[in-house]
């Protein structure tokens, strides 16, 4: 049976951080019961929509999913348990912050289900945590990954870089502390000014193209010296400690999307369809889920295989993509192309979006 995720969006939170643009609700009081039960009425109807996956990964994500009770996340997972088969060994992540870690918290959620927690620390200079909104310090977030580690076997950290004024000096040793912390698997993000956030209306400035990128560099160097692997263009693991889930958004597996901003594709029949609302589905053409992998695929260290993007786009990589175009990437030293592979280099993956934009004319 193929693979199937599926992706959980806790949407509140206690505070709007400045550059978020994911949607997210600042509100304390909340019925989680309620809310969960529609969520359970949700994903019944996905299932009715097609039975022939197994479940490889779950991922709570936000907002904040380290608010929702483990009571409820457990019947989430109960849920899910009961409508599709789980692969072996399924891999259940949730995203958390520092300050949502009460005593005890951690040892919950992985009773009730959750098997890799990711870790929203975003930066160890309590400076920049102000700056970036976080409620917690560094001494806070240090406290909540021992707490992890103690906890769980897969576990990820994320930082923020490229920080109005963060020096490479500044954000070498920030990523060394990291490394150090024995986390299986680092996201490092290069902060956007995103429309519509809060350092967008006060006109934060993002750092020059060149600055950003010698911090990339150094963040590629750093993390290998310290044994993880990048294996797509924000993410380095340990071996074996990749995120399972996102590989399927990156490799074109289907995946259901449940709650407020959360998306999904799912085959009906022959059809791929994009959901945002379990009752609204859009059918995807074979264009559209070609330049799907494409955007997604390239993001990859490993990048696209031909034959996987014509079987789930339904057009061959030599039809889709611009010929003239793929050539001139590569005479640019930004694209290499075997007769079974096409992916971004090392150079190419500072000019991504330039490529991407480029080949998906």
């Amino acid at each position: 049976m193929p693979r199937l995720g599926v992706y959980i969006h806790w949407p509140f939170c206690r505070s709007k951080c400045p550059y978020c643009d994911f949607f997210s609700r600042v509100k304390k009081d909340v019925d989680q019961a309620a809310i969960v039960d529609g969520y359970l009425a949700d994903l019944e109807y996905y299932r009715g929509l097609n039975d022939g996956y197994t479940v490889d990964s779950v991922f709570f994500g936000g907002g904040t999913p380290s608010l929702l009770e483990p009571k409820q996340i457990a019947r989430i997972l109960d849920k899910i348990a009961a409508l599709w088969p789980l692969s072996e060994q399924p891999e259940i992540s949730l995203e958390a912050n520092p300050n949502t870690d009460r005593p005890g918290l951690f040892a919950d959620l992985r009773a009730a289900g959750i098997n890799r927690l990711s870790l929203g620390v975003q930066a160890l200079n309590d400076a920049d945590l102000r700056f970036l909104g976080r409620t917690h310090g560094v001494k806070e977030a240090l406290a909540s990954v021992d707490s992890v580690l103690k906890n769980f076997d897969n576990h990820s950290l994320d930082l923020i870089y490229a920080r109005p004024g963060q020096t490479p000096a500044a954000w070498e040793r920030e990523l060394r502390q990291a490394a150090a912390l024995g986390m299986k698997h680092l996201s490092l993000y290069q902060l956007t000014i995103e429309e519509g956030t809060v350092f967008a209306l006060k006109n934060v400035p993002a750092m020059e193209e060149e600055a950003a990128a010698a911090l990339y560099r150094l963040s590629e160097e750093l993390t290998s010296a310290a044994g993880y692997r990048q294996y797509e263009i924000s993410n380095y693991a340990a071996p074996g400690s990749e995120c399972r889930h996102n590989l399927g958004y990156w490799q074109g597996d289907d995946y259901v999307g449940v709650g407020n901003g959360a998306v999904g594709r799912l085959h009906c029949g022959k059809k791929l369809f994009s959901t945002t609302h379990p009752r609204q589905l859009e059918e995807v053409t074979p264009r559209e889920r070609a330049e799907e992998l494409t955007i997604m695929g390239l993001r990859l260290n490993e990048g696209i295989d031909k034959t996987r993007f014509a079987a789930l786009s339904g057009l061959t990589w030599e039809d889709f993509a611009d010929r003239g175009q793929l050539a001139a990437l590569k005479d640019e030293g930004l694209v290499e192309e075997t007769p079974q592979n096409v992916r971004v280099t090392p150079v190419g993956r500072l000019l991504l979006n330039y490529v991407i934009e480029q080949i998906c004319l």
